[in-house]
């Protein structure tokens, strides 16, 4: 049985200013599953997200998400959900006031936010504002804002990275509960112990994507940190 496609790249290059960030990435991405970006800081992972995302635009290549291209249309992000590495909800604003205005934008219902909360569990946070959330209740609201238009695409960017264990166990639940459910999760992370949770990986270096098996990652990490320690347990530099 052929999977369903949901993103797919080919040959996707990228630059910022007139640096070369992606040199030819390619790779597919299905329903029901969780494709990981792993690369260390800097390499790309989160101008690639942005691509998929339609936040950056791209004159080489050719992207597909759910059906469409990003650079003639935004129909797709009626579909997406999207938490990025750097904080996008209105500190300004209460938690409660950052789900209404998102589901006002995205067209949700009354019922949508009740669920996204339960989800969540922002009921003791309702009343404080976004800037006021420590990093883990801070994360479970991005991704109830990202979640409360029920879409079948996800794109985030270090979901779990240095944030309270409940929290991550909370967002690690409900992802797994999407995905299973048959949405498609596209996750960028730097953090190699993460690459376990993914279906498959995309390591991303030096402009290119290889694809791997969770354990495969984890195992080239392994390798490279040995061949950067020197006899006595110096540190290659």
């Amino acid at each position: 049985m052929t999977m369903e496609i949901r993103v797919r790249v080919i040959d996707l290059h990228q630059k910022i200013g007139k640096k070369p960030i992606l040199t030819g990435v390619s790779f597919t991405v299905g329903v029901g599953e969780c494709f990981g970006i792993f690369g260390t800081r800097g390499v790309g992972k989160t101008t690639l997200l942005h691509t998929l995302a339609g936040i950056r635009r791209y004159k080489v290549g050719q992207v597909e998400v759910l059906g469409y291209n990003p650079r003639k249309t935004d129909v797709f992000k009626r579909s997406l959900g999207v938490v990025t590495q750097e904080p996008s909800l209105f500190h300004d604003l209460r938690v409660i006031e950052n789900l209404d205005f998102m589901a006002t934008l995205k067209q949700a219902k009354g019922q949508d936010i009740e669920r996204v909360i339960e989800q969540f569990e922002l009921q003791d946070y309702l009343r404080e504002s976004a800037e006021a959330l420590e990093a883990g209740p801070y994360q479970r609201l991005s991704m109830a804002c990202a979640l409360i238009n029920s879409p079948v695409l996800l794109v985030i960017d270090e979901l779990i990275k240095d944030i309270d264990l409940y929290s991550r166990r909370l967002l690690l639940r409900e992802l797994n509960r999407f995905v299973q459910g048959g949405g498609t999760c596209i996750w960028g992370f730097s953090q190699i112990e993460q690459c376990l949770l993914m279906h498959r990986v995309g390591w991303l270096e030096n402009g290119q994507l290889t694809e791997l098996e969770p354990q495969e990652t984890l195992e080239k990490w392994q390798q490279q940190e040995k061949e950067w320690l020197l006899p006595g347990g110096e540190v290659g530099v």
